[in-house]
């Protein structure tokens, strides 16, 4: 059964850091792309980011380059969004997928809040 279940979010202040791991099961991570997403209240999901961990090629969207970051352990079958100098407009439900944003994805974990502010 595949599974994927995002953990690490929580409330940070404007300018902190955090990294939200998502584990997945069910499935060899090697051979799938993953991607992060994420929805802000009001508004359409968005993708964040996507990592091959065959080759550890990677995209970041350009709303957040410079500050995320995405990477995957292989032995864990975990794969990490790494987020630097959060803003307030980074406020948002984050999810990861297997399947990357613009691509088919098949199955999405349940998500984990991230709540930036003062």
């Amino acid at each position: 059964q595949v599974q994927l279940v995002e953990s690490g979010g929580g409330l940070v202040q404007p300018g902190g850091s955090l990294r939200l791991s998502c584990a997945a099961s069910g499935f060899t991570l090697e051979y799938y792309a993953v991607g992060w997403f994420r929805q802000a209240p009001g508004k359409e999901r968005e993708g964040v980011s996507c990592i091959s961990p065959s080759d550890g090629k990677t995209y970041v969207a350009d709303s957040v380059k410079g500050r995320f970051t995405t990477s995957s352990d292989n032995a864990k079958n975990t794969v990490y969004l790494q987020m630097f100098s959060l803003k307030p407009e980074d406020t948002a439900v984050y999810y990861c997928a297997r399947g990357c944003p613009g691509w088919e994805v098949d199955y999405w974990g349940p998500g984990t809040q991230v709540t930036v502010s003062s």
